[in-house]
């Protein structure tokens, strides 16, 4: 049985459990495209937060590509499950070439949905990265990765539902997590919503754009080009 109407449902939902984070100078909401923008606007927009986009694609293992053997993440980040590649067999050369397939799209999406818009600053931030759910776990691993490397000072982890093992897993992984159902037994991530529609490209773009003009927010402008969390770029 669904537990969520939809993306937006979840996100503000979620936010409800985030409110202790509103109002803060040095908290960035990280939306993991696709599925994840559309929950991190309403949680941005609720917590009165900048947004921004991290962008992480899954490494699936040859022939069973939704079974995620890694990911990368922007940054040159790449997580490995070294457990699935010892037991599929996987060679160095078929990681490789599932991995430079992987970073072609994920770059073709980073000019896709930014544009010339530079990356967010993260150093010394309280990052609360969101998507729609977790499965395996791969792909959101690879964005605490990405997200630690670029200098975040604390890493919320936020999703709206996941099976038990990977909370389990992800307790020891981020600073905190914040989940809100954890079903029983757990199918897909799909399954949690009514509505579980693909996200396309320019929904992306228009999550982005209307995360720019949440009131004082200016989707994490006030700490690019150089500045700091609390500090007026202006």
């Amino acid at each position: 049985m669904a537990i969520f109407t939809d993306r937006s449902d979840a996100g503000k939902r979620l936010a409800a459990a985030l409110m202790r984070y509103a109002g803060r100078e040095d908290v960035i909401v990280l939306g993991l495209p696709r599925g994840g923008v559309a929950v991190a606007y309403e949680v941005a927009r609720a917590i009165g937060a900048p947004m921004d986009l991290l962008l992480v694609r899954k490494l699936g293992v040859p022939g069973q590509e939704e079974l995620a053997m890694g990911a990368i993440a922007s940054g040159g980040i790449r997580v490995m499950n070294d457990h699935l590649v010892r037991y599929f067999g996987i060679t160095p050369e078929e990681i490789a070439a599932v991995a430079a397939r992987e970073q072609r799209e994920l770059e073709r999406r980073e000019r896709a949905y930014r544009g010339e818009r530079p990356p967010p600053d993260l150093r010394g931030c309280a990052v609360i990265l969101v998507d729609d759910g977790l499965a395996t776990g791969a792909t959101m691993r690879a964005a605490i990765h990405a997200a630690r490397a670029l200098g975040a000072a604390r890493i919320v982890v936020a999703v709206p539902g996941a099976p038990a093992e990977t909370v389990a897993s992800f307790e020891r992984e981020a600073d905190e997590l914040v989940v809100l159902a954890v079903p029983e037994p757990f199918y897909a991530v799909g399954t949690m919503y009514e509505v579980f529609s693909q996200v396309a490209d320019r929904e992306v773009r228009g999550f982005f754009e209307r995360a720019s003009r949440i009131p004082g927010t200016g989707a994490g402008s006030r700490w690019r080009n150089g500045g700091t969390p609390g500090e007026n770029t202006n």
